[in-house]
């Protein structure tokens, strides 16, 4: 989502303010800015992408020692340069034409109580530029300053209702920066010849430093050359030991596009190795697979009766078809909520439940805030299916399971979803051999099974020119509809998902058997209806369904098991699976439906990797 870049060096630190800016892009924003200290604040903005803002500081020559960068998503205020970061502040008397105050300011999060905040500012003389909830943040660190900006920023902090991470600095001040984090990520960077680092991922830094110091909930930090110092949220100094120190290897390289037209396309095709990473090393089911740091998973399982899923977006989709898994599998009754939803609703917690988190950046703010709730209401016991293993969801997290997918920089998820599949399989027989029910034969049928899934992906990328024959019927249509059966209904969902985030076209899933409940009323010939039809137990009921589609003029789309016996026809587009995967069968089937979408998408011209009002990582409410 939003990102934050900020240095304090003896060099100009704008090159790598605007590099930062750039490894950040991936997740999504609608405008940029850079602030640096030279003999005042000054900053460029713009709302288009960041080599524009490059251009400018180019023109302007802007360059400082110690800054602030940031790529914004909007909430408070439209995609606007006076409502882009970094914002200043303007004392009492200060007309909005005005040079800017003291404060430069760069903010992720929402200040819940900013309207308030707003009011009472406006009172005292301080003149506001634009709609945002963060410019009132620089507004009350100026209202409280006294010649120290730490002291001052420490002061502001209890009067903010929301999540944030910001990071300061005062014109009067000009070798200092401050940071401080609650419900949004923030880093440290300790770099070279004193130059020290704030941003909001590790990825921003990749290349200037592979030292990192993780910010817990509530710290804020004063960094200066050559030094820094740390306070808890309680205000406390933090010692080394603490916050210590730790060496992490962000690739930069991982995001260049390389021969793709797109980041999207290049991380569809990049499934198979995500697999075979994510599943290195797994030559037999045991918990110890899903140890914590401190917590012994064999421990946990025999402790548990029951499963909660916690996630969002197409993690919540993977969570959906893992307790087909796990009811059938590990018979284990499993519950699936929306993260964002569950926090807020009466719910009856039970000690004796495993809460899984879900998510592709181990940084989506309601599914960390569903995890706490979940722990304040008593269940302990909580794991997570992460791709991420140095995020905040891992570090509050009993249990864990990194997944490895790799950088993905494409806004719609596609090899973290199927990664993250393979998380929650396993996971699902290692709950199965802890409740005695996976044999020696079931263990070894089911490895082979995994270790055929690289190969069996690479079978099914092959049917791409196939699905670019359909993406041409797809791309003049405004509507679809997407059906699937028991365990491949929450993949139509994730192929509607895909469809109508990067394509801009409505799209629906429903499960096949609720046709005649109401959706059979929008089928026309200009409703095309994909309908994903392994060879399984519920096949012939799926067939019935095509049927009722074809009846109303309904044109198919399916995508079917060599064996399934379903030909093509009139109305009746087949593309045939390469094989049957049974229990793996989705993680087979939501390719074809992610290649649907993207050259659904380039047929359309739409900007395929950021899709319009969209974010990679929503650490947000």
């Amino acid at each position: 989502m939003c990102g934050i870049v900020g240095a304090v060096s003896s060099q100009n630190i704008v090159p790598i303010l605007v590099q930062g800016l750039s490894r950040l892009e991936y997740r999504g924003y609608d405008s940029c800015g850079v602030a640096v200290y030279a003999n005042g604040l000054q900053r460029a903005r713009s709302t288009a992408r960041v080599s524009e803002l490059m251009e400018q500081i180019a023109t302007t020559h802007l360059q400082g020692t110690t800054g602030i960068a940031h790529t914004r998503w909007a909430t408070h205020g439209a995609p606007a340069v006076h409502n882009a970061h970094p914002h200043f502040s303007h004392g009492p008397g200060a007309d909005a034409d005005d040079k800017p105050g003291r404060v430069a300011l760069v903010h992720n999060g929402i200040i819940e109580n900013h309207d308030e905040l707003r009011a009472s500012l406006q009172a005292k003389g301080y003149v506001f530029q634009s709609q945002t909830d963060t410019e009132v943040i620089a507004h009350l660190v100026d209202s409280l300053y006294d010649g120290d900006i730490f002291e001052a920023v420490k002061a502001a902090l209890p009067a903010l209702h929301g999540a944030y991470a910001i990071a300061v600095f005062c014109k009067d001040e000009p070798h200092r920066l401050i940071g401080a984090r609650a419900g949004s990520p923030l880093i440290l960077g300790v770099g070279a010849d004193g130059a020290h680092y704030l941003a909001s991922d590790a990825m921003a830094l990749a290349g200037v430093t592979d030292q990192i110091v993780y910010l817990e909930e509530g710290d804020v930090a004063d960094i200066q050359l050559g030094k820094y110092w740390l306070v808890d949220k309680a205000l406390k100094p933090l010692t080394p030991a603490q916050r210590p120190v730790k060496t992490v290897h962000a690739h930069s390289g991982a995001a260049e596009l390389g021969p793709y037209r797109h980041y999207m396309q290049k991380e569809i095709f990049e499934q198979p190795r995500a697999i075979a990473d994510t599943l290195q090393g797994v030559d037999s089911i045991m918990p110890e697979l899903f140890d914590g740091a401190d917590a012994s998973a064999a421990r946990v399982f025999k402790d548990i009766d029951s499963v909660l899923i916690l996630a969002c977006g197409t993690s919540y989709y993977s969570g959906c078809t893992a307790k087909y898994w796990l009811e059938s599998i590990a018979k284990i009754p499993t519950q699936v909520e929306v993260a964002s939803e569950y926090r807020y609703r009466d719910s009856v917690p039970n000690p004796r439940t495993l809460v899984v988190t879900i998510t592709q950046s181990g940084e989506t703010a309601d599914t960390l805030a569903a995890l706490r709730h979940a722990q304040g209401l008593g269940m302990t016991h909580t794991l997570t299916i992460c791709n991420v293993a140095t995020s905040a969801m891992v570090r509050e997290c009993e249990l864990a399971y990194i997944t490895r997918a790799g950088v993905e920089i494409g806004v719609a998820s596609t090899k973290a979803f199927t990664a993250q599949l393979a998380g929650l399989f396993l996971l699902t027989l290692a709950l199965a051999q802890s409740r005695g029910l996976l044999s020696e034969a079931e263990e070894a049928r089911h490895i082979k099974a995994m270790r055929h899934l690289p190969a069996a992906l690479q079978a099914v990328l092959a049917l791409e020119p196939q699905v670019i024959a359909w993406s041409q019927d797809f791309a003049a249509k405004e509507n679809a509809l997407f059906l699937g059966r028991g365990l491949h209904y929450p993949i139509a969902l994730e192929g509607a998902l895909k469809l109508k985030e990067i394509s801009y076209i409505h799209a629906e899933a429903y499960p096949a058997g609720e046709l005649k409940h109401g959706p059979l009323a929008l089928v026309t010939s200009a409703m095309p209806v994909v309908t994903v039809a392994p060879n399984d137990a519920l096949l012939e009921k799926l067939k019935s369904n095509m049927h009722e589609v074809r009846a109303r003029g309904g044109v198919l789309y399916v995508l079917a098991d060599a064996d399934s016996k379903i030909e093509s026809a009139e109305g009746l587009h087949v593309i045939r699976m390469p094989e049957n995967y049974g229990e793996l069968s989705p993680m087979l089937h939501v390719v074809p439906l992610q290649l649907l979408a993207y050259h659904t998408a380039c047929a359309r011209g739409t900007d395929v990797d950021k899709p319009r009002n969209l974010a990679k990582s929503v650490t947000v409410e």
